[in-house]
């Protein structure tokens, strides 16, 4: 009989553990599948290729010769950059002390005194300022002008006459070295 009583407690151990690893096996295959169906979920939130290569824009400084300004695009946007002058730069320092609509030392809206880089949108109804290309008209502060309804903008890209209640935006960029900038 004392051989009955072990076989019945080593069946009930056996049991008991087999049952134990059973119940945990299907627990981990259970959350692994629950996981493997709410994965696609949760991954259609990130944003698309396409959202990610709009986001960031680099541009090749090297070929923008002094005085010369191109736009580029930056999430839909044009995008100014401007390789100022000596003379665009003392203007614009010389204009700090000017009345100003919207007070922005030029200092503040430039990394380096020599590249100026804004977002080419009139900050009065979202127009593209002229004066990017050579014979567009500069407006009365030699910046850019905004025909639609008059807005001067300075070399720094300060609003200095007409409707506009704010300076052109200076998106975030960072210069990558000496002949690349990264905007966005």
């Amino acid at each position: 009989m004392a051989d009955t009583a072990t076989n019945v407690e080593n069946k009930t151990e056996s049991g008991e553990s087999r049952r134990d690893f059973l119940l945990l096996a299907t627990s981990a295959v259970g959350a692994a599948g629950v996981a493997g169906a709410i994965w696609p979920f949760v991954d259609s939130m990130n944003p698309s290729a396409d959202v990610l290569a709009l986001s960031t824009t680099e541009v090749d400084i090297s070929q923008i010769e002094e005085g010369q300004s191109v736009t580029v695009v930056w999430r839909g946007k044009p995008v100014f950059v401007r390789h100022r002058t000596a003379a665009e730069i003392e203007q614009a320092a010389k204009d700090d002390s000017a009345s100003l609509v919207d007070v922005q030392k030029d200092a503040d809206r430039v990394q380096k005194p020599e590249w100026l880089i804004l977002l080419g949108v009139c900050t009065h109804l979202g127009c593209v300022p002229l004066g990017q290309k050579p014979g567009d008209p500069k407006g009365e502060f030699g910046g850019w002008f905004c025909p639609c309804h008059g807005s001067h903008y300075d070399t720094s890209g300060r609003i200095r006459k007409g409707p506009a209640p704010l300076n052109l935006a200076v998106p975030p960029y960072a210069f990558l070295d000496d002949e690349n900038v990264k905007i966005g």
